[in-house]
């Protein structure tokens, strides 16, 4: 990992702008006990419900969609909700088709998870290539934020799928503004949103001393709007992840 020189000073605090995970399972924990490292988990953004009232004004009628794409928990969570909110049974034969293992296995929440037609892929709709073809034919609600990701669904279309985007939950910028006194020597986005809510909680905000490490190209171009410093980019090909890329940097920093 290459590191400016001038800016690579000692890493003993974290912030990561995300909610506390539920469990201590968290990498980001076993990081900050390798290192003792002080560690904090604060979301910068938030996700509120799009009211069933309001998804039936987008003329989005669940009957007649034959298959659903879940590109997140959020999207799975609010798909119920919302079906529950409109008395709508989910049809015993509606097709899911998932991006990642882990999103399928979340549906068990609310479904027979054995009794049902559930496909998953790695990490994208991409990954779901093989499947998707052999049931082409299929009509697919994806329900998304009002910031949806915008890779999968050109990719449906590139490739000629009927997919119709419900947004069913929108993303929110939190009040985050008792932080401000508070400096940490790394700070951790995961999405553009959560630095647009850096600048809307702290428009003043100078970076100075504090590194920031960026998961995937939409939050790094956000930074890159705002003047930011880049230290810690991921995924790479020596750190897919963002702790493999943090603790890389720490190795170097804190010799």
């Amino acid at each position: 990992m290459q590191v400016d020189v001038a800016r690579a000073k000692k890493v003993k605090s974290i912030l990561v702008t995300l909610p506390k995970p539920e469990n201590d399972k968290s990498p980001y924990f076993t990081l900050a006990d390798k290192y003792n490292l002080r560690l904090d988990f604060r979301g910068f953004i938030h996700v509120e419900g799009v009211s069933a009232k309001d998804v039936r004004k987008e003329k989005i009628n669940f009957a007649d969609f034959s298959a659903v794409i879940f590109t997140s928990k959020n999207a799975v969570d609010h798909f119920f909700r919302v079906c529950e909110e409109m008395r709508y049974e989910v049809s015993s034969e509606l097709k899911y088709f998932c991006i990642s293992e882990a999103i399928a296995l979340y549906l068990q929440k609310y479904i027979q998870y054995r009794k049902r037609k559930i496909f998953f892929g790695k990490q994208t709709a991409k990954d779901l290539e093989d499947v998707l073809k052999k049931h082409s034919k299929e009509k697919f609600l994806v329900p998304c934020s009002d910031v949806a990701n915008e890779e999968t669904q050109k990719w449906l279309q590139d490739n000629g799928y009927d997919f119709t985007p419900a947004v069913l939950f929108k993303t929110v910028i939190s009040d985050i503004k008792d932080l401000e006194d508070v400096f940490y020597d790394v700070i951790v986005f995961f999405s553009p949103s959560s630095v647009q809510s850096l600048y809307e909680n702290f428009p003043d905000f100078k970076q100075n001393n504090t590194r920031i490490a960026a998961f995937g190209a939409t939050t790094q171009q956000e930074l890159l709007k705002h003047d930011l410093i880049l230290d810690i980019p991921a995924p790479t090909p020596e750190a897919p992840s963002m702790t493999m890329a943090v603790e890389q940097y720490i190795k170097v920093v804190n010799k």
